[in-house]
């Protein structure tokens, strides 16, 4: 399943709304790869979500393959949409 995701907060996918992201993709067995420019990492590396450097209105493409793909591009597409759960 495959689907893009913005960007919303205003200092990007920093170390905090990528904790949150790395939580929410590894609760799912599916492998689930995020990509940007010419990157393509795994949702579950906090390290490689960081060397996106996605700034605010980004635009992140997101890929999952296994039994629980559909659920996760879901859970995340929800939680880019709430900001990864950061109220500033």
């Amino acid at each position: 399943m495959k689907d893009v995701f913005t960007i919303l907060n205003d200092k990007g996918l920093h170390t905090r709304p990528a904790t949150e992201l790395v939580r929410c993709a590894s609760s799912f067995k599916s492998a689930i790869t995020l990509n940007y420019q010419d990157l393509v990492v795994s949702a579950k590396s906090m390290l490689g979500i960081l060397m996106l450097a996605a700034a605010r209105g980004a635009k992140i493409r997101i890929e999952a393959e296994g039994d629980d793909a559909e659920a996760a591009v879901r859970a995340i597409l929800a939680l880019a949409k709430d900001r990864f759960n950061i109220s500033y």
